[in-house]
């Protein structure tokens, strides 16, 4: 067993985990210091900021999906671990990258849209649609890299 293209492979799932989570914390916390100023203001727009708030934290959920669904189909969560040769755990690495950094920077470029509607909906609540909207379209990137890595990687054989 070639134990480098397993470490390659494990380090794909957990940087896939790693750098979309940390991103998502810091995201989260964004928006939430925005949301606790409007909030000190007028406490009825707690639900409407609290959405906002929530939008940076899916890419950490994506990157933990990516995560376990890789050390799942590599045997490492059942105990059983493949046999990988180091081209093989590089493509496994490799698959997990589109994930990784979208997942990074679409978080921290989400909190930076949901901290804007915010101030949407301190100003105009009734326009909260828009600003989740707004928010919600920086999601649709994290999405498709989830849906590549996920892709990349079950064609793996």
């Amino acid at each position: 067993m070639d134990k480098y293209g397993l470490a390659f492979a494990v380090l794909g799932a957990i940087l896939a985990a790693l750098m979309p989570g940390i991103a998502s914390a810091k995201g989260v916390g964004m928006v939430g210091e925005a949301a606790a100023g409007v909030v000190s203001e007028d406490p009825s727009k707690f639900s409407k900021v609290l959405i906002l708030q929530l939008l940076p934290g899916t890419q950490g959920l994506y990157g933990l999906l990516t995560a376990v669904l890789l050390l799942s189909k590599i045997g490492v969560l059942g105990g059983q671990p493949e046999d990988l040769t180091f081209a093989k755990g590089m493509l496994y690495f490799i698959s997990c990258l589109p994930m990784v950094i979208v997942g990074f920077f679409s978080a921290i470029r989400q909190a930076r849209t949901a901290v804007a509607g915010v101030s949407i909906v301190a100003k105009k609540p009734e326009h909260s649609g828009k600003a989740i909207t707004f928010a919600a379209m920086v999601e649709t990137y994290a999405i498709l890299a989830l849906l590549i890595s996920v892709l990349a990687f079950s064609s793996i054989n």
